[in-house]
């Protein structure tokens, strides 16, 4: 692998990605929210959905959705299009980078013939889900090089700012504590790639489960989805209760465990099961706000973040730890052996000739 990579370089960009997407998300895109803010308001059913790395920012919108009172149905696109009936004058908020993934493009039609209407967010100003919302909610971003890194996260935080917009609050969320975090996670990224150099908290072939609560679980899974895709290694992910209700008889000596801790709800509990995976022999990562140091074999501290979105920073690490994973078991994060960058087809894993 090159000194260099196109996924590190994905990453190192993403703080300053973040910020754009909040300009835009408080300028130009912000009558694009309230429009869809609007229809959520009005609708009786309202669905969220997406596929893949969108499928997780969807995880991260759901929650909040719910936080605010107003639960959604959280349903991921395959599942949404082949096995859901969508109800009349329901509103569907799909979520995908390139809006032209197989599932989105199918579920297009069945939205319209259903009477639902249509939310689209998404990076792709061109794509079949702009262009036939009736609300888009364009993100401009560089798009990442193959693996969803800034596509992943500017989706994500665009969701939620939706979920809190559609709450009728539209001043929910401090903006400027959010930006002064990234600010913060910015100049912190140097010392994290220093921590994953030296942790013998990574090793290749070893198990690794991810857990977490909450809007962190669109972190959760998305560090699955890292795994795979960038380390080519197989990884669970779930959440920490979950987890606690028979899963834990796997946990073997020299098992690897991420656990996202929640900065105000359930963070004593879920120490308190990092501590026990330690005394069973695990290897544990922690990713949060004020851990302390001595709960972790690898601790990521992040910055003060507004309440409920830990979630638009708290990947950021476990990239990291995902391309170094690579490095480390001599893979190339930047090239895909089976997958498409964008799945167009429904047969299949393979390209057939």
């Amino acid at each position: 692998m090159t000194s260099s990579t196109h996924f590190m370089r994905d990453i190192l960009r993403q703080p300053a990605e973040l910020q754009r997407t909040i300009s835009h998300l408080t300028g130009a895109g912000r009558v694009s929210l309230l429009e869809a803010a609007g229809m959520i308001q009005r609708a009786r059913e309202v669905f969220v959905t997406g596929i893949g790395a969108s499928w997780h920012a969807a995880l991260g919108a759901g929650t909040l959705f719910s936080l605010h009172g107003r639960p959604v149905y959280t349903v991921e696109a395959g599942e949404l299009l082949h096995f859901t009936s969508i109800p009349s004058k329901a509103v569907v908020i799909a979520i995908s980078r390139t809006g032209r993934s197989i599932e989105i493009v199918q579920l297009l039609s069945t939205i319209r013939a259903s009477g639902a209407s249509l939310i689209g967010i998404t990076n792709s100003p061109e794509s079949p889900l702009a262009t036939e919302a009736e609300a888009s909610i364009v993100i401009p971003v560089v798009l990442d090089y193959a693996i969803s890194v800034n596509t992943y996260s500017t989706l994500a935080l665009a969701a939620g700012v939706l979920a809190d917009f559609a709450s009728g609050d539209v001043d929910a969320l401090d903006f400027s504590l959010l930006s002064r975090a990234l600010t913060e996670v910015e100049t912190r990224l140097q010392g994290w790639r220093e921590q994953i150099k030296a942790t013998t908290w990574l090793e290749p072939q070893r198990p690794y489960y991810f857990l977490a609560r909450g809007p962190s679980l669109a972190s959760c899974h998305q560090s699955r989805l890292l795994w795979e895709e960038g380390a080519k290694s197989p990884a669970t992910a779930m959440n920490t209760s979950g987890f606690r209700h028979g899963p834990q008889e796997t946990v073997r000596a020299g098992m690897r465990f991420g656990i996202f801790i929640d900065p105000l709800k359930m963070r004593a509990q879920d120490l308190a099961v990092a501590d026990d995976l330690r005394s069973l022999g695990a290897s544990v990562m922690l990713i949060g706000q004020r851990i302390p140091e001595g709960n972790g074999h690898l601790v990521f501290q992040l910055p003060e973040l507004p309440p409920n979105w830990q979630f638009a920073v708290d990947i950021i690490p476990a990239q990291l730890a995902a391309e170094q994973l690579a490095r480390l078991a001599g893979v190339d994060c930047d090239s895909f052996r089976v997958c498409s960058y964008i799945v167009e087809d429904e047969h299949g894993l393979l390209k057939k000739p």
